[in-house]
Order: C-alpha cells, then sequence, then structure tokens
C-alpha cells in the first residue's frame, strides 16, 4: 500500500541527478512514503551452511511448530499455507524452483564461488523470473539508475557471463536473457537494493541482513550524512500472510519545507568520516559533499571533536542517534496527531521508543 506520491517531486539536482523534494511543507514524523518492493530476494548465500530461519516469501522469523516447504524441492520453507500459495505463482514459481534447484545441486560450480557471487546468483534468478511473471516490473527495475565505477565494469561482467552460463539452460528460449543483461542487472543491483535485518539483539552479535529488496520510488533519495528523513521497516510485524510486512517506509525527522530535497542516510549516521567516505565510494560510487562531511574533512586525526559540541551536526547526532546497547540507529518523530507533533522518538534498527526531553 503506497503512500500518496503528491507530498513528493522526483527533479534533478545539479551535481546528484535525480532526487526527491518536497512538494509542500511537511512536518517532523509525517511519513511521506510507504512502499512495496520491485523485487525481494534472500541474502543467504545459496550453499549456506546453516538452514535459513526466515519464510522464503516474507522473511518472517520462521516458527519451528508451524512451517511449510515447497511441494516440488522441499528446501524453502514458509511461515504459512497464504505465503506458500502466494509465492508459488510469483516468486518461488515452478521455473524459480527448477533453476535454483539446479544451482543448489552438490556438483553445481557455483558451490565453491564466494558468498557474494551465490547472492548475486540469487538475485538474477528472482530478476529473470521477474521478467517472466511481470514484465512491467522488470522495465521498472531496469529504469533505476546505476553507473558502475570502471574498475567495477569487468568484475561485474565477469560475474554477470558466469551467472546466465548456469542460468541459460533453463531460460525460455523467447526471453533474450543475455549475459549483458545480467551485468546490467547486478550493476543496479548493487546501487538500489536495501537490507532487510535480523531482529536486534541487546546482547549481539551485529545483526546479519537476511533479505534484499528493490524500492522503485524509495532509491530516488539522495544520501546525506546529516538526512532529514530516515527509513523503517516492520518486517515482523502483522500476521503471517501479510504481504505488506516487507513494505518500506519513509519518515520524516524533522520539518522540511516545501521545495528542500528529502534525504535519508545509506547507513548508520553515526559512523566517522573516513568510514563513511569510503563506503560511498566503494558502494556508491560518490563523494558526499555534505555541510557535515565538509567541516570533517577538515578536522585534524588528533583533534578533540568532542569539543565542537556546538556544531550543528554534533547536536543533530546527540538527539538523533540511538543510545541503545548495540544499536546506534536513526530516532525519528512518531507520526503527527491531529496536527500536533509528537514528542515521542522511535529508533529505525531497534524499536526502542524515547521521550524527546528538547520539545
Amino acid at each position: 500500500m503506497a503512500t500518496p506520491f503528491s507530498l513528493l517531486k522526483m527533479v534533478n539536482i545539479p551535481n546528484k541527478g535525480r532526487g526527491l523534494i518536497a512538494a509542500q511543507d511537511l512536518k517532523a514524523g509525517q511519513i511521506i512514503l510507504t512502499e512495496s518492493p520491485l523485487l525481494l530476494y534472500s541474502a543467504s548465500p545459496l550453499f549456506s551452511p546453516s538452514p535459513s530461519l526466515y519464510c522464503h516469501h516474507c522473511f518472517r522469523t520462521l516458527q519451528p511448530s508451524q512451517t511449510f516447504s515447497c511441494p516440488s524441492c522441499s528446501n524453502y520453507l514458509f511461515c504459512s499455507q497464504k505465503c506458500l500459495s502466494i509465492s508459488l505463482n510469483s516468486s518461488h514459481s515452478s521455473w524459480t524452483c527448477q533453476t535454483l534447484s539446479h544451482l543448489q545441486n552438490p556438483t553445481s560450480p557455483l558451490s565453491e564461488k564466494p558468498s557474494e557471487l551465490q547472492v548475486q546468483a540469487r538475485f538474477i534468478v528472482a530478476a529473470y523470473n521477474l521478467a517472466i511473471h511481470t514484465p512491467s516490473n522488470l522495465q521498472a527495475l531496469l529504469s533505476l539508475h546505476s553507473i558502475p565505477n570502471d574498475d567495477e565494469t569487468d568484475a561485474i561482467f565477469g560475474a554477470a557471463k558466469f551467472i546466465h552460463s548456469l542460468i541459460s539452460p533453463f531460460c525460455p528460449p523467447h526471453m533474450n536473457f543475455s549475459p549483458q543483461l545480467a551485468a546490467k542487472l547486478i550493476a543496479i543491483e548493487r546501487a538500489n537494493s536495501f537490507c532487510l535485518m535480523e531482529p536486534y539483539s541487546p546482547n549481539g552479535p551485529q545483526r546479519s541482513i537476511k533479505a534484499y529488496g528493490i524500492y522503485q520510488k524509495t532509491t530516488i533519495s539522495n544520501h546525506d550524512c546529516i538526512p532529514n528523513a530516515c527509513r523503517f521497516d516492520y518486517v515482523e510485524n502483522g500476521e503471517p500472510g501479510d504481504e505488506h510486512n516487507t513494505d518500506i517506509v519513509i519518515r520524516l525527522i524533522k520539518d522540511v519545507s516545501a521545495g528542500s530535497e528529502i534525504c535519508i542516510s545509506y547507513f548508520r549516521i553515526n559512523k566517522d568520516y573516513s568510514t563513511r567516505k569510503r563506503i560511498l565510494m566503494e558502494d556508491f560510487g560518490f563523494v558526499c559533499e555534505c555541510d557535515r562531511c565538509m567541516i570533517e574533512a577538515s578536522w585534524n586525526e588528533n583533534e578533540n571533536k568532542n569539543s565542537e559540541s556546538d556544531l550543528p551536526h554534533v547536536i543533530f547526532l546527540s538527539k538523533f542517534v540511538c543510545d541503545k546497547v548495540n544499536c546506534s540507529g536513526t530516532l525519528a518523530p512518531l507520526p503527527p496527531k491531529d496536527g500536533e507533533k509528537s514528542n515521542i522518538l522511535e529508533c529505525n534498527f531497534c524499536g526502542n521508543l524515547k521521550v524527546d526531553s528538547t520539545t
């Protein structure tokens, strides 16, 4: 169930490309976008040493006493009969089942390949399946922005060529799948996928990724190291079979005036400058020039950064970074009620609620 897109406008932003701006004045806590994924696929390698703990359709945690397996391969488990039925007619179609079973054969060349390549193979199968069953969604996927770095191009095409060679014997001849298409899809996936995480635990370990999703509108949001919006997901919420539990929700952290750009952070906002710079270049291919980065780039390694407590971004971090153990997620106000802004902040990582004492 998508939020009306009338709150936002897609525009071309200098030196950034496409982005989203507020179409009207918006309030802190306001939900500006709720979107279902174009494509959703497991982050588990094809040859994982341990069985999946999640429903292969909605990615909720499985309850051992109530699981349903694929009737053809028995390799994939579901949390409800409804999830199984939906999946057999969509994401785990007979073609997907046959192809994944082939790729997971112990003699498969993928068995000795790195986990990253195995997950990419999952993605290509999911994308090809999208082309077979919902071609319009594949076209939407192919419309997304991706410009790999020059040093990535050969590696991407090499992976695509290898994966396609394993899948092509099962591809319908009329679909015209090719290594070139697979390479374009991998480049798009690298630049546009969002992680769906395991449930938070204060005792660790760090949360792992259980699935990746690609969201056509959300991915247009540009990055800022001091964002004015953040993403929430509620994968474990709702009843089994409720397809909207993998929707992504974008909620404002602070008031945004009409015409201002809506930005999210592509990672947790407490990371230091050098780490942010490395991730953005390696994973997204750009150098951030936000106000925070411009300030922190000028700091010396031995400079006492805590002494700069009056800087806007330091104040922002002290207010909107969750202080729960093993978390450091981003806090955003709950949605306004009757036009009044909430003074309750919710963490997008652990779900903790906190009273904003500054309001």
